[in-house]
């Protein structure tokens, strides 16, 4: 067995990991939901980085709490697949056409 080789294909390793860590940060998503009434940017983590209520938002819903919380639920999620998507797409070169989809869900 060839340790330099093994050797180089794990630093290969740890600097493609750090690229999509680096990817992961810095890739951001916006999502609306309700007409645009509720806005929702995620980064590649799936991490809410900000939420944007409309003030119409709370005439919509009338009291509804439920269907605020709907909304906003519907802008994140929505956020969070553009993202993997962004991510997917600017990633398959660098891996070799591997599935992301597996790794990010």
């Amino acid at each position: 067995m060839d340790f330099s080789k093994l050797q180089e294909m794990m630093g290969q390793a740890q600097h493609m990991q750090a690229q999509m860590e680096e990817k992961l940060a810095t890739t951001t998503a916006d999502a609306t939901s309700g007409g645009g009434l509720v806005t929702a940017r995620v980064n590649g983590r799936k991490e809410l980085l900000r939420l944007k209520l409309d003030p119409n938002v709370l005439t919509a819903a009338s009291g509804d709490i439920e269907m605020l919380e709907d909304l906003i639920t519907a802008a994140i999620n929505e956020a969070g697949r553009k993202a993997d998507a962004q991510i997917q797409s600017e990633t398959q070169g660098m891996l070799g056409g591997m599935d992301l989809g597996k790794l990010l869900g």
